[in-house]
């Protein structure tokens, strides 16, 4: 039997403890004694990375920014092992008051923005290279930023609300969140006082990561038991729900391209 796999996470909210707890009862409920893992949670992503480089931990729970710049940090010598369903085809979408005539990119043009957190890829990065793609660049709007979850890559969802909250106070036109944020809005009372005016395309988020000295021997266990979860098994779809999916994937790697782009050309620290 092998020393258990260490996986590391952020605790970016009080219930990422009983989601991590609860998926090392099901790790510790296979029978097969190599899968057995055990978790480290840290403060943000920046430390996160750093201690899956220096080897403290086996493999980290990264958001798509932070798999980005293990990737940027070890000049490719990771790899990707797995993420949800939820983080394929992920995107930001950009809301403005209900009742607004604005639609589309363009419109987004000569207004002003409230985005998130700096370090969060679906509420600030990935907004602008979007709207870059369609025309729109910085010089052509006027931003507000709302950094109240550094560290966190966005993950609390508190800057989104920000922003959400600037343009219904009248301080902002639009604003840009991630699609998971819209959709876990009440939508009566988003049809009342905010719309839809603009989405990306789809991009991916999250990914669990190792570097490419781990051996496939010590993780293949414990990778052949998480895609083993059950959305069907109660006992499963709990752990899963509140990890917000319904089934692990394989990798989507092309999902990740806008990123590594928008990280070259945002000149965003890599080992920020």
């Amino acid at each position: 039997m092998s020393e258990p796999l260490v996986i590391g996470a952020v605790a970016y909210t009080p219930n990422v403890v009983p989601i991590w707890e609860g998926i090392r009862s099901y790790f510790q409920g296979l029978d097969d004694p190599d899968a057995q893992m055990d978790f480290v949670l840290y403060s943000n992503y920046g430390r996160l990375v750093d201690s899956l480089i220096a080897g403290h931990i086996d493999v980290a729970w990264n958001t798509n920014l932070a798999y980005v710049r293990t990737v940027i940090q070890t000049n490719g010598h990771c790899i990707a092992l797995a993420q949800r369903d939820t983080d394929v085809d992920f995107t930001t979408v950009f809301v403005a008051r209900a009742g607004t005539e604005l639609e589309g990119p363009e419109a987004i043009a000569g207004k002003r923005l409230a985005l998130g957190s700096a370090d969060s890829a679906h509420a600030a990065v990935l907004p602008l290279y979007y709207l870059r793609r369609a025309g729109v660049t910085d010089e052509d709007l006027h931003l507000m930023r709302f950094d109240t979850d550094i560290g966190k890559h966005g993950d609390t969802g508190r800057s989104e609300l920000d922003a959400v909250q600037a343009v219904l106070d009248g301080e902002a036109d639009v604003a840009a969140i991630g699609s998971s944020t819209w959709q876990a809005m009440d939508a009566d009372l988003m049809a009342q006082t905010l719309t839809e005016i603009w989405r990306t395309d789809g991009y991916c988020h999250c990914m669990f990561t190792a570097l490419d000295t781990l051996e496939p021997a010590r993780y293949e266990p414990w990778l052949k038991g998480l895609m083993a979860m059950d959305w069907e098994n109660p006992d499963h779809r709990i752990i899963l729900e509140l990890e917000g999916l319904t089934r692990w994937v394989e990798p989507h790697l092309d999902g990740y391209k806008p990123l590594f782009e928008a990280v070259a050309e945002q000149g965003i620290d890599p080992r920020w």
